[in-house]
């Protein structure tokens, strides 16, 4: 990590936590205001599942966006416990709260959320997806509805996808920041390393290609990680939890391995700017979502 040297007056720094259910678009928003790719994305709830740093840098504050995984207490399994904890600890140090709710709809996963918000730290309310909403007069009832649940400090309907209203939650989250100085250099936009950009840029990958056969018990190891020059040489372990989840992913003469693989070598050199060398390979860990160990050594804990 390289700490930014220059110090400007009335400059502002601070964390600000992406919170919200699954699948509301917590991770598209991150990268949106962040300007470039941070976190994977896909249909599939739960596509996030470590704590991930976003960094946009203004000419009056950096903001660092701490994307999250989906609060939910459906399926609780070790993983789904270690992925709440990280909401949990990215609620313990920032200057502020983005909640994102999908507009229209506020169930219990919302109301659940808002009980772990820490009342003394200002949330601010994106109400995502209003694209997709054909009767805008809907939303302000809705809008007013949400407000009477808690004190925001300010509510703004947004498109992620699109963009519409996300310079004005930028503007809005600005003056909630510390004055200070920026931590990251200014063409910085995320203090995740590349190894980890890749497990996750192959993961996406995963997501996207096999759609409703997805195994949810599925997961990505960068096993080795080498430079040659320009050349990135990576070896990855995808993870399933039983072998007939293998099969689905090698997929007839072990075709659909061979254009996940293809799709995330090419993402990874999007990334990256560089040339790559992929190689993959599909394991069996069974149980590995309830092995305390497992989630351990694939940085879960």
């Amino acid at each position: 990590m390289k700490v930014a040297a220059t110090i400007l007056e009335n400059f502002r720094t601070g964390f600000v936590a992406i919170v919200g259910r699954p699948n509301v678009g917590k991770s598209t928003l991150t990268n949106r205001l962040v300007g470039t790719k941070v976190s994977i994305t896909s249909k599939k709830a739960q596509t996030t599942r470590h704590r991930i740093h976003g960094i946009l840098t203004t000419d009056s504050a950096q903001l660092i966006f701490v994307d999250t995984p989906g609060f939910q207490k459906k399926h609780m399994n070790a993983l789904n416990r270690a992925m709440n904890r990280n909401v949990s600890s990215a609620l313990l140090d920032v200057s502020a709260v983005v909640m994102v709710v999908e507009a229209g709809r506020w169930g219990q996963g919302e109301n659940d959320l808002l009980t772990m918000l820490p009342a003394e730290i200002p949330v601010i309310l994106a109400i995502n997806k209003t694209d997709r909403v054909d009767d805008k007069s809907k939303l302000l009832p809705f809008i007013a509805q949400a407000a009477s649940l808690r004190e925001f400090a300010a509510i703004y309907p947004l498109s992620a996808e699109k963009g519409d209203g996300c310079s004005a939650l930028i503007a809005g989250l600005t003056p909630l920041l510390p004055e200070a100085p920026a931590i990251f250099e200014a063409d910085e936009f995320t203090d995740r390393s590349e190894r980890f950009l890749a497990a996750e840029t192959l993961r996406e990958k995963l997501f996207r290609n096999l759609g409703e056969e997805l195994p949810y018990g599925i997961a990505v190891e960068i096993e080795k990680f080498e430079m040659e020059g320009d050349l990135r040489r990576i070896h990855a372990a995808i993870i399933v939890d039983k072998s007939a989840h293998k099969a689905i992913v090698i997929g007839k003469s072990g075709e659909q391995l061979k254009r996940i693989s293809t799709d995330a070598r090419k993402g990874m050199e999007s990334l990256f700017g560089g040339r790559v060398w992929l190689e993959t390979w599909v394991k069996v860990k069974s149980g590995w979502a309830d092995d305390q160990r497992a989630l351990k050594s694939l940085g879960y804990e």
